[in-house]
């Protein structure tokens, strides 16, 4: 009987900080294996990636047969791309801020019939037990709320121009529906967008976010999620728990440091489980 590992097959959308870290860490392993790497400009894989993992157009995907395709590079690639990715092989949405969307939502969960379609927990803490409560429509409500740096947001509209004024005391930017706040932040609230597609009975209009800019911040990002389950709510005799997640982070970066890894876990963890959405 041979010992021979079987190899999967990824390719990988987007060759940023998240992007490079991944394809490094595939290059290391036996267990996986570079189809691709595509990114908007080829010059930055130069000198890093093989030149024949490089895919210079990415409609031409399927002739590379991945296994799986992880997304890092901005939530248009599966606007563009979603549906078809699923038609070849498993998808990892690395954005899924993208599925605020309700229509591209619907796609994607219509394209997940063969492949799995396969959302990274992140920084999203206590997911699977999440959406096992949503499984069983025990779950009444849920709020996730991020506190970083000023420097830390990509943001736009009117929240971006709040976030200019922030200079002692924290500010929150946004308190509101999830699916309202996906649009303004949409590099910076995929956690959000994870915890709104695990808790599936309440999404993306229930599931309320707020965002916090804190110029004490320097070294860490804060992410607390808040929920409710059975019981009565309005008499304060429900189910509740809170959970306070300090992921330590450059000065100034979007990600925090911990998130690379756990993203790594998530991309290895994405198979196997079948047709549908899966938390990874």
């Amino acid at each position: 009987m041979s010992n021979t590992k079987i190899s999967r097959r990824i390719g990988i959308v987007g060759y940023g900080h998240l992007g490079q870290y991944l394809v490094e860490e595939i290059e290391k392993r036996s267990d996986v294996e570079l189809a691709f790497v595509w990114n908007r400009t080829t010059e930055a894989m130069a000198g890093k990636v093989p030149e024949s993992a490089i895919l210079r157009d990415l409609s031409d995907f399927k002739h590379r047969e991945a296994d799986l395709i992880v997304e890092v590079a901005h939530p248009s690639i599966s606007q563009q791309f979603g549906p078809s990715f699923l038609a070849h092989a498993d998808y990892m949405v690395g954005s899924p801020t993208a599925l605020a969307d309700l229509e591209l939502e619907s796609s994607l969960r219509s394209a997940a019939t063969g492949h799995g379609l396969y959302i990274p927990s992140g920084a999203f803490w206590g997911g699977d037990d999440i959406k096992k409560m949503a499984d069983r429509g025990t779950l009444q409500a849920l709020k996730v709320t991020m506190k970083k740096h000023p420097t830390c947001f990509k943001l736009s509209g009117e929240i971006e121009e709040l976030n200019k004024t922030v200079t002692g005391k924290a500010v929150v930017l946004y308190d509101g529906s999830v699916r309202g706040l996906c649009p303004l932040a949409p590099n910076n609230v995929n956690t959000m967008a994870a915890a709104a597609l695990a808790a599936h009975n309440l999404g993306f209009d229930k599931v309320q976010g707020s965002l916090v800019s804190d110029p004490g911040l320097r070294d860490w990002h804060i992410v607390e999620v808040e929920l409710w389950g059975p019981g009565d709510m309005q008499s304060d005799r429900a189910f509740h728990c809170k959970t306070v997640r300090r992921n330590p982070a450059t000065f100034g970066a979007v990600t925090g440091s911990a998130t690379y890894t756990s993203f790594l876990s998530s991309m290895l963890g994405a198979h196997s489980k079948g047709p549908g959405v899966h938390l990874c």
